[in-house]
């Protein structure tokens, strides 16, 4: 580097060497001003202002190495061709232009961009390079040039790398004129270092005139003169380029200024929409209000056309495209839905401005689009309100007028005509209250004294209303039987408001409806609420004339079958049959009600018995006459409960229980059908509620116990299982059978928690068992019908482990047949868990084979009232003996019950039967430890 200096300072005329860097400088700083310019002036101007920094940068460049060329003093004279000169000038300013344009950054991308710069430092440095080793080439001389090409190389690399950092710089300090300073230095020291550093690469060698003499011909050119001219034209370049870049900049400043100003007016608005087109339609402006509203932020929004924010049926029909080609002709103003980024729809105001330049050319469109939607939505439920009050008002069904404080009419709907049966232009606006009123009474034809009484008292009651200033109504009867209902309310203003609607049917229906509360709705019979209300007037009249009052309760007895065989239509039909002959055969003062259902009940005061026994002759001659019905002869028959007043009871509730008494007595005897209230019946009534009361008590109280009888093998005597018999001790009742507790047990419910108890202390005790016995429990109805039995027959033998294999389940096919379906649906699941299944007392009641073909059953069990006959009856024999082959045929094991003799056994082991059990084989009671031990004898 010292050689280099000194090589400098030696070999080179100082003036002209600081002309040179002068220059180098000067047009270093130029370059990167144009750069600047290129880098950020408007889309139109770069192309000028990068073939600008080409031609004076470019020259500058040149000059400087030109003249530093000749102020060169290598101790001969020095001769410059002009061809090799004038191409390293257009190589200087071609590289220039070059790496200017690429720097520039125009069409790359951001990202791209540093690569650029690095691009165009390379071309810049290589271009410089080529310009200085051509002009070298320029060069003539009484000698030749010696290279030194390790010094070349670095001239080489020490432009290039100066520019790049020249070119990186200008990215990051570009923009104020201070600021150049750093680039346009750097990009000064890689060109004079390039050019010094590659003059100290040459030698040159002196050889004698007479040999050089031939290349010395030729024009030549005094130095001072072209150092003179080729820095007035560079410095005139640079400084035109500069002056240029100056009064732009200004202008762009001020342009931006004027545009800053514009877009902070017009981006400041966020009520409106305001973005430019250009003549095409394309968005060239967009400010926040218009982001805010149409949801595009503004690079998005920014080249797009405008009419993508028209619907699609707008768009396809060219809506966009006829609006532009009329707004370029004037201002447009159009509202229609718009939609945002989101596809929302929103009401907007648009207007559509002409943007034209001096000569009235057309340049674009200023677009404001505010949004309307809510004033929309208001104008519209406006209207809407309206058209519907217009439509609310001709299709009320009441009619309505407005009268103002004047008393004349504003409006009437259209109903107020039709009610009152006027034409429509008889009720006009403008007329007065009373000519109203006329026009209205003159409907009933009314006339004369008669009509002006009725329209003064509407007239008076009208004011009254008025004057008193709360609403009111009044009625007027019309022809036809018709009521109209008047209603006035008065408004703030002075004015009414009057309401017609007709209520004849109101008025009919409440008539039937009081009637129908006291009343039944089938029967036009008086209903439980008017026959309690007429029995205690009864009641009183009869305590006040010392009469006696009979109470009698009725049930029909063949009701129900009538309904299940013919039908509820034809039910009702019985039912009001029986209801007309009751009410033509009964006196002023008897009372006759239905209850409900077909369930009656009367009353009848009386002095002499036989009066009553007549009545109760005539209702029971009504009730079991035959009624003919389709062409069958129906027969309901009924059953009477009868108490008195005074010697049964003395207040109404007990009369009634006392006779309701009574009837269940008379319906459960077989040849009565008229029961009178004995003491007794109450007495077994309250036993009864008793009993029922101590079933829900017993199971908490541990009153059950179980006891079992065993069941064995008719041919070996072998103990086969044990049926489980539930037995209930009360402390202070004692035993209380079976028969008594069981069917009340299933009457009252109480039959599920107690078969439940049943069922699970079985499986828990035969569970206990060392031998694998049986234990055949019984189901009632009641539990075959609960849904939820065949899971808790698993969850039992879950709970006490107890194989499903060993128990048995034993019904009666009379509760099967309650619900068949459902029945046999439980049973089908409880027998694929592996528990049998037998049918219990088979031989009595429905005894279907039916039942037996549609569920294979595991066991029969044959009732024990064959085992009383068999041995002397040869019918039950024979019955035995067909039931124990059908057991064969469907190969399902027979157990007979009640064996109580060795006889009986003998007898059933002739014909077969599988099993037994009764008294001979053993009594109920509870298991012995050893019974369950091992197989007993017979």
């Amino acid at each position: 580097m010292t050689g280099i200096l000194g090589y400098v300072v030696l070999k080179h005329d100082l003036v002209g060497t600081g002309l040179s860097v002068l220059l180098c400088l000067l047009s270093s700083y130029g370059t990167m001003t144009l750069l600047d310019r290129a880098r950020h002036g408007a889309e139109g101007d770069r192309r000028l202002w990068i073939g600008g920094a080409g031609a004076a940068g470019g020259f500058g460049i040149w000059a400087t190495h030109f003249i530093a060329m000749l102020a060169y003093r290598p101790g001969i004279a020095l001769w410059f061709r002009p061809a090799p000169t004038v191409l390293s000038l257009l190589i200087a300013i071609l590289a220039t232009a070059v790496a200017i344009g690429l720097a520039a950054g125009h069409g790359i991308a951001r990202p791209a961009r540093r690569a650029a710069s690095v691009g165009a430092a390379v071309i810049f440095g290589l271009g410089v390079a080529a310009m200085h080793f051509i002009g070298m080439s320029a060069v003539r001389m009484p000698g030749h040039m010696l290279w030194n090409g390790g010094l070349a190389a670095l001239s080489v690399a020490i432009g290039i790398a100066l520019s790049l950092a020249a070119f990186l710089s200008a990215r990051r300090h570009g923009g104020t004129p201070l600021r150049r300073l750093v680039p346009a230095a750097l990009l000064a020291l890689s060109i004079a270092g390039l050019h010094f550093t590659a003059m100290a690469a040459v030698t040159m060698r002196h050889v004698s005139m007479a040999t050089a003499a031939w290349r010395m011909q030729g024009p030549a050119l005094s130095s001072a003169v072209l150092i003179a001219l080729i820095g007035i034209v560079a410095v005139a370049l640079i400084s035109i380029g500069l002056a240029a870049a100056f009064f732009a900049l200004r202008a762009e400043r001020a342009v931006h200024k004027s545009d800053l100003a514009f877009r902070l007016l017009v981006e400041g608005v966020r009520d409106h929409a305001i973005y430019m087109l250009d003549p095409q339609g394309h968005i060239s402006t967009w400010n926040a209000g218009a982001e805010r509203l149409k949801g595009y932020t503004s690079a998005e929004a920014l080249g797009r056309y405008f009419g993508e924010h028209y619907s699609e049926p707008e768009r396809q029909a060219g809506e966009p495209q006829r609006v532009l080609a009329e707004a370029a002709m004037g201002t447009v103003v159009r509202e229609a839905w718009h939609y945002r980024k989101d596809g929302t729809p929103f009401w907007a105001s648009a207007t559509i401005e002409p943007l034209r330049d001096a000569e009235d050319g057309l340049i674009g469109f200023a677009h404001v689009t505010r949004d309307r939607t809510k004033q929309k939505e208001d104008g519209d439920r406006i209207a809407r309100i309206t058209r519907n009050l217009d439509v609310a008002l001709e299709n009320m069904s009441q009619g309505l007028c407005l009268f103002g404080a004047d008393g004349r009419l504003i409006l009437a709907n259209g109903r107020c005509a039709e009610l009152f049966g006027l034409a429509v232009q008889d009720i006009r606006p403008g007329m007065e209250y009373r000519a109203f009123l006329t026009c209205v009474y003159a409907t009933l034809g009314l006339t004369g004294e008669a009509l002006r009484r009725r329209v003064d008292e509407a007239c008076d009651l009208q004011m009254a209303v008025i004057r008193q200033g709360q609403d009111g109504q009044f009625l007027l009867r019309l022809r036809d039987e018709r009521a109209v209902q008047v209603a006035v309310c008065t408004t703030a203003d002075g004015g009414w408001v009057e309401t017609y609607e007709d209520i004849t049917q109101r008025l009919e229906a409440e008539a039937r409806i009081a009637y129908l509360a006291h009343h039944d709705g089938l029967t036009g019979l008086a209903n439980r609420a008017q026959f309690n209300d007429m029995l205690r007037r009864d009641l009183m009249l009869a305590e006040r004339a010392g009469q006696r009052l009979a109470v009698i309760c009725i049930d029909l007895d063949k009701f129900k079958a009538i309904n299940d065989q013919h039908g509820h239509a034809a039910g009702d039909q019985v039912l009001k049959v029986l209801a007309e002959r009751i009410r033509e055969t009964k006196a002023e003062d008897e009372l006759v009600a239905r209850l409900g259902g077909d369930e009656f009940a009367a009353a009848k005061r009386f002095y002499d018995i036989a009066e009553l026994d007549a009545f109760i002759g005539r209702l029971e001659a009504c009730l079991s006459q035959p009624i003919v019905l389709d062409g069958f002869e129906l027969r309901p028959d009924a059953s009477f409960g009868v108490s008195l007043f005074p010697q049964d009871a003395d207040t109404v509730d007990a009369l009634m229980v006392n006779a309701d008494l009574a009837m269940y007595r008379a319906k459960a005897a077989l040849r009565e059908r008229i029961c009178f209230y004995q003491a007794e019946m109450d007495e077994a009534a309250r036993s009864r509620r008793s009993l029922a009361a101590a079933l829900w008590e017993a199971l908490d109280r541990e009153q059950f116990h179980l006891n079992f009888q065993v069941q064995k093998k008719v041919s070996n005597g072998d103990i086969s299982g044990f049926e489980v018999l539930l037995r209930w001790r009360h402390p202070e009742w004692g035993m209380v059978p079976p028969m008594d507790f069981i069917p009340l047990a299933e009457e009252c419910g109480a039959i599920l928690p107690i078969g439940e108890w049943v069922l699970r202390a079985a499986c828990r005790t035969a569970a206990g068992w060392p031998h694998p016995y049986k234990i055949a429990v019984n189901l009632s109805a009641v539990q075959l019908g609960d849904d939820g039995l065949a899971d808790l027959v698993g969850n039992i033998l879950a709970e006490t482990g107890l194989e499903p294999h060993r128990l048995e389940l034993e019904m009666t096919e009379t509760s099967i047949v309650v619900d068949k379906v459902r029945s046999l649906r439980t049973l089908r699941r409880i027998k694929a868990m592996g528990v049998s299944i037998a049918i219990d007392d088979f031989g009595v009641g429905y005894s279907s084979l039916e039942t037996l073909r549609t569920f294979p059953f595991d066991k029969i069990k044959l009732d024990r009232s064959f085992m009383n006959e068999i041995e002397h009856s040869p019918e039950s024999k024979a019955i035995l003996r067909a039931i124990l082959a059908l057991g064969r045929s469907l190969n399902i094991p027979v157990l007979a019950e009640g064996v109580e003799t060795r006889f009986q056994l003998d007898i059933l082991n002739v014909e077969g039967c599988t099993e037994a059990q009764g008294y001979f084989l053993g009594r109920p009671g509870p298991l012995a430890p050893d019974v369950v031990t091992a197989p007993a004898d017979a």
